[in-house]
């Protein structure tokens, strides 16, 4: 079949499904040839289209490449090609090279005196604790004791197993216990992550849920209301004579056979608010375990109601709590055990009740006086007033709390005046210890409570994007508050006129006759009476066994120290004065790392502040 080619020509139309290439290439050159002879002139396009041969389209086919999807330029694709080679092999050069060249590590600095210190004055708890003891206790000479407490008062039989001796004895006494687990508390929830940079935070938490456990064993802790308070276990007085107790044995605690009576108290209204602030405080510590958190936060509210409705000092009437831990009211502890509460649940009713004006002239807040500003077992009103200046700085509350709460703030930054040697409120040693219990004995557990206080707050400032705080017209930095608190622990650790470590086990030179009975008796396999241990408690060798991380009392008010056993002013360590110690240092350790911001307020709701009532209609 032929037809007309467009461009002049015959065009052979073929239907044959055998014809091949070549045969068309044939035809093609035909038709050329006839096109050539036609008298139809033809363009310059046609021109070019008949004069390429075949073999030019297919040079023009090759130089590009079919990816399926995408044609590319043969030349691009080659280079292409090229370039990914060449960088694989130069990353796998780099590769080889950073692995067989050898590597300089760069050792992480020593870490400060202040977190070598911190690691031994933990241990001292795990020395101090009662009852069964868990295996990983790690002190080798101590074991289970006071396997009956409780059990053996015919008065009280329950347990009351478990919990701190308080100091070189076996008492236990929950005024000052209680005080120093809602101390440690405070630390781990500001200062968790130092706590864990240094691999402590699970062996402090550990120390604070025994303390805790403890707590709730001295009451009903189930029930919503409650009558009465196991406030300690054993007696010191010795005033009656002769007779076999807690201070006149010198035995081990592992070995004592004589009775310990339980002191209950039915108005207790300090040591109760005292103990609320205590588990309120470890259950912001334990909020990841929401079951015993909760647990905690019950048994503080139980606690926190029989305080507010049995109004008594727990050391009235000359009992035996008062010649040892004698409290001088319970209204610091209100305003302490309330602002916890407070933390720990976020019911506005538990602030309404700390920022009222009478509460905080109950308390003291307006009075003034030589131990203004000395937080200690016995006066909570600093921390209380730093715990709410913490809550303005952050989440400024507004009205009706800022009032007192700005007055709290006010009293604060007049606190970290007081610490200032400038303002000379506190005299100071030659040695440079400041004197917040006036020249009396056993200064070093006042000193790390208000060394503690200063690094807090001084943390509270910066995170904060405050500079500095005012003391009357002048601007003090923060890093003024941190040396202070500095230079006070660095005492304590040995820079003083006796060269002396005040933390045993730490340093070179440390007391070796700490007032302690369980260390200062062999762990040997003899049981020492009552009366047998006092050639142990009377002797001028060292101690058989190291008490590590205990801190003693302290030196006197000229810096000097005897290091005498039966000296307790000078040698015996105590739970108050050792969680003042761990906090002071965890919050020293670690420079760079500040306080965590948000934990504290982990429970407390969003706050709208109210707006203030409107002024008084005016009346002519």
């Amino acid at each position: 079949m032929f037809g007309r080619d467009p461009w002049g020509g015959p065009l052979e139309i073929s239907h044959a499904d055998s014809a091949t290439d070549d045969d068309r290439s044939r035809n093609l050159d035909l038709d050329r040839a006839a096109l050539s002879t036609s008298s139809r002139p033809l363009d310059e396009t046609q021109q070019s289209w008949l004069l390429a041969g075949p073999g030019d389209q297919g040079s023009k086919k090759k130089k590009y490449v079919d990816l399926g999807c995408l044609i590319v330029s043969r030349k691009i694709f080659i280079w292409t090609l090229g370039v990914v080679f060449g960088v694989a092999a130069l990353v796998g050069l780099i590769i080889l090279i950073v692995k067989t060249v050898p590597r300089h590590h760069h050792p992480r600095p020593p870490p400060d005196n202040y977190t070598l210190a911190l690691h031994k004055a933990l241990m001292f708890f795990n020395a101090q604790r009662s009852g069964p003891l868990p295996k990983h206790n790690n002190v080798s000479w101590r074991g289970n004791s006071g396997m009956k407490d409780g059990f053996s008062d015919d008065a009280v039989k329950r347990s009351l197993v478990g919990g701190y001796y308080d100091a070189g004895d076996a008492i236990k006494f929950n005024f000052p216990s209680s005080f120093a687990m809602t101390m440690l508390s405070w630390s781990v929830i500001e200062y968790s992550a130092k706590y864990e940079a240094v691999g402590e935070l699970a062996h402090v938490r550990e120390i604070i849920k025994w303390g805790a456990d403890y707590i709730l064993r001295t009451f009903n802790s189930s029930a919503d209301t409650i009558d009465r308070i196991a406030a300690q276990v054993g007696v010191g007085d010795t005033s009656r004579g002769p007779m076999p107790n807690d201070h006149y044995c010198w035995m081990r605690p592992e070995d004592i056979d004589y009775p310990r009576p339980v002191f209950e108290c039915h108005g207790c209204s300090d040591l109760a608010a005292e103990m609320a602030a205590a588990l309120a405080a470890a259950s912001v510590v334990f909020k990841d375990n929401k079951i015993y958190s909760q647990k905690l936060v019950h048994g503080a509210a139980t606690l926190w109601k029989f305080a507010r409705m049995q109004r008594a000092r727990y050391s009235a009437g000359g009992s035996d709590p008062a010649k040892f831990y004698n409290s001088t009211s319970y209204w610091d502890e209100f305003v302490w055990g309330g602002s916890w509460m407070y933390l720990a649940t976020g019911n506005s009713s538990y602030l309404q009740l700390v920022t009222n004006p009478k509460m905080a002239k109950h308390a003291g807040a307006f009075w003034g006086g030589p131990d203004y500003g000395v937080l200690s077992w016995d006066n909570k009103l600093p921390g209380a007033q730093v715990l709410l200046s913490r809550l303005r700085l952050f989440l400024s509350p507004g009205y009706p709390y800022e009032e007192i709460l700005r007055t709290f703030h006010n009293q604060t930054n007049i606190v970290m005046c007081s610490f200032l040697p400038v303002f000379k409120s506190f005299n100071r040693t030659k040695g440079g210890l400041i004197q917040l219990n006036h020249g009396r004995p056993q200064p070093l557990q006042y000193v790390v409570n208000a060394a503690f206080l200063a690094a807090v707050y001084s943390d509270y400032l910066e995170a904060a994007d405050t500079p500095g705080w005012y003391c009357g017209p002048n601007f003090f930095p923060t890093s003024v508050l941190r040396n202070f608190a500095k230079t006070q622990i660095d005492y304590i650790l040995g820079k003083n006129p006796e060269k002396m470590s005040y933390v045993v086990g730490f340093g070179n030179h440390y007391p070796k006759h700490v007032h302690h009975r369980g260390a200062s008796i062999p762990k040997n396999g003899v049981k020492y009476g009552c009366k047998g241990g006092w050639k142990w408690r009377d002797s001028k060798k060292p101690n058989p066994n190291t008490i590590v991380g205990a801190m003693v009392a302290g030196p006197d008010r000229h810096d000097g120290f005897h290091d005498v056993r039966t000296n307790y002013n000078y040698t015996e360590p105590t739970l108050a004065g050792n969680a003042g110690l761990v906090a002071a240092l965890v919050a020293l350790s670690g420079e760079g790392n500040g306080v965590d911001k948000n934990t504290i307020f982990s429970a407390v709701p969003p706050m709208f502040p109210s707006p203030p009532p409107p002024p008084a209609p005016w009346k002519p």
